[in-house]
């Protein structure tokens, strides 16, 4: 066969993976938004929908999926903007923001719990029954 066919095939697989990849990341990115937006939902935030034209505009000047302070008539309030999931912004008080941390800690204690659970579950099965090719070094 030509070389250039094997170039172009490795061209086309390059290319796949690389899409392949960038999609797998934008997925992971609209799913933790997604977790964070149910978590600022139960700790009082407001959900705004970007539904004029000036909303789109003002979503797209805002930081992205990152809660930022603003004040706004003499009070802080915080601010999320959301332009994968819901294309939205989310406003909270300073008292929701509080709650919303606290929820935030539970989550990553949870979920630090269930990585050391699973940690300790791998670590208790008994791997030299599956012989010298799972650990060569031994």
């Amino acid at each position: 066969m030509p070389d250039h066919f094997f170039r172009r095939t490795a061209l086309v697989l390059l290319l796949f993976s690389i899409a392949f990849g960038l999609t797998a990341c934008k997925s992971m990115e609209r799913n933790e938004a997604i977790r964070t937006e149910r978590m600022l939902a139960a700790a009082g935030f407001q959900m705004r929908m970007a539904d004029t034209p000036a909303r789109v505009q003002e979503l797209a000047s805002l930081p992205k999926r990152k809660l930022t302070p603003t004040s706004s008539g003499g009070s802080l309030h915080y601010v999320y903007a959301d332009d994968l999931a819901c294309k939205c912004i989310y406003v909270g008080s300073e008292a929701a923001y509080q709650r919303y941390q606290r929820y935030a800690l539970k989550a990553r204690i949870a979920n630090q719990q269930q990585q050391a659970a699973m940690d300790m579950q791998e670590a208790s099965l008994n791997w030299g029954a599956w012989g010298p090719w799972y650990r060569p070094w031994y």
